[in-house]
């Protein structure tokens, strides 16, 4: 089975929600215009606000709705499955870092809000954590979703694949000046699970930060089948999921766990 994969490697509007959905649109236009067999497309981590924490209050979604909307018209025009990034999602006094993804209909498959916040920027003085699993299944392949900081944590994964995930979708907001550990930890995450990752960051910078791009798409082996550069792209790969039942099978990880221990 194969599932062609995209990733809208963007440059976000810091705080102007807006701009970002028409930015979005025109991305999408492009996209498919160029490949209309794209199976599922990828956003990067808070692409309609970008780190606009001070102004959450103001510009973050009520209830996550207006992103749900948006992104479901998007999956149902082109006809595609959306791991729609992540929105700040406003729910009575707090806000998340919420991810929602999407099936071909505009269906709501799954809702992820990022686990590990981030404190270096300021993410737990503006941000509430989340508690539920990433797990999602998409095109029939069982899969997870994860935000940013996420990857530091490999046990998080592993409950994923241990699960029985075989992609693992990584949305983020990677700053520059640690691409190698972005670069480093994705590769790790692939090579340990023996899955695909599908890693979509952003590209350019905000009045604090400037972004790493690097969006990549890495396969069981941890071969990397494509890979953006910093600035504004789209990475394409197709993934052949029967390569992920090859390599578990080769070197059994999975079966020679020993959890009692650990």
């Amino acid at each position: 089975m194969g599932l062609r994969i995209a990733c809208l490697q963007l440059d976000i509007q810091y705080g102007r929600p807006e701009e970002n959905r028409k930015n979005v649109s025109q991305e999408f236009q492009r996209l498919f215009e160029k490949d209309k067999n794209i199976e599922v497309v990828v956003l990067p981590e808070l692409w309609t606000t970008g780190y606009d924490l001070t102004r959450l209050d103001e510009i973050a979604d009520n209830e996550g709705i207006q992103s749900k909307e948006f992104l479901a018209g998007l999956a149902k025009k082109y006809n595609t499955n959306i791991v729609g990034g992540s929105v700040a999602k406003k729910s009575g006094e707090s806000v998340t870092n919420t991810l929602y993804s999407f099936d071909r209909t505009g269906g709501v498959l799954g809702e992820y809000s990022k686990v590990h916040l981030f404190k270096l920027m300021d993410e737990h003085h503006y941000l509430s954590a989340g508690n539920n699993s990433g797990a999602v299944t998409i095109e029939g392949v069982p899969s997870a979703a994860f935000i940013c900081y996420d990857i530091r944590f490999p046990e998080w994964l592993r409950t994923h694949t241990t699960g029985g995930a075989e992609v693992l979708y990584v949305v983020a907001e990677w700053p520059l000046a640690r691409v190698n550990h972005w670069r480093t930890l994705l590769l790790a995450r692939a090579i340990e699970n023996q899955c695909y990752i599908v890693a979509c960051n952003r590209s350019g910078s905000d009045p604090n930060n400037e972004f790493a791009g690097h969006s990549m798409i890495i396969d069981p082996w941890g071969e990397v089948l494509a890979e953006a550069e910093e600035g504004t792209d789209i990475i394409t790969a197709e993934l052949d999921l029967e390569k992920v039942k090859q390599v578990r099978k080769q070197i059994p990880i999975f079966q020679d766990r020993r959890p009692e221990l650990y």
